[in-house]
């Protein structure tokens, strides 16, 4: 039961990804030098279930596939979110801390694949700065308030310690 329970809440945690990957994507936010992936907020899930690594990286592998993603961006975006997920399962103790990982990853990561996957002719600062702010408003402000309406509905039975 307990692993049934494990793979619904990833499955519906990637499948949450993916859906507001696409409604960000109508409005074409969800990839680029300027990105602001509402699905990133999901990131800060981490800190009320270990299911919610899995479904993050599958949420954004399959979100990068089907918005057109090249494959450098589907392997290497998607680490990136699952970097930053790992993490910040590990400082969950922490909500101010917890949504820095996956700003950090993507901002180091995605100016490099969109440099090199798609050739993006911006300056390397440039990018960073653009995806550092995304990522910001994404996970920081989104993050938060999403920490804040799960803690406040008890919409996740907190993990123990032991499995972070």
């Amino acid at each position: 039961m307990k692993k049934t329970h494990y793979l619904a809440q990833a499955g519906v945690i990637a499948a949450l990804y993916t859906v507001l990957t696409l409604l960000t994507n109508l409005f074409g936010l969800a990839s680029g030098v300027v990105q602001v992936r509402i699905s990133e907020a999901l990131c800060i899930l981490t800190c009320f279930t270990p299911a919610a690594i899995p479904g993050l990286f599958i949420g954004c592998m399959v979100s990068n596939i089907v918005t057109g993603g090249v494959v450098w961006d589907v392997i290497f975006g998607s680490l990136a979110t699952l970097i930053g997920a790992v993490i910040t399962r590990k400082l969950s103790d922490n909500r101010i801390l917890a949504c820095i990982p996956p700003i950090a990853a993507n901002t180091i990561v995605v100016p490099f694949v969109l440099r090199y996957a798609y050739g993006v002719d911006s300056a390397f600062w440039y990018m960073f700065l653009t995806v550092f702010a995304g990522e910001s408003i994404s996970c920081g402000i989104l993050g938060q308030l999403l920490y804040t309406a799960v803690e406040k509905r008890n919409l996740f039975q907190r993990d123990t310690k032991a499995d972070k």
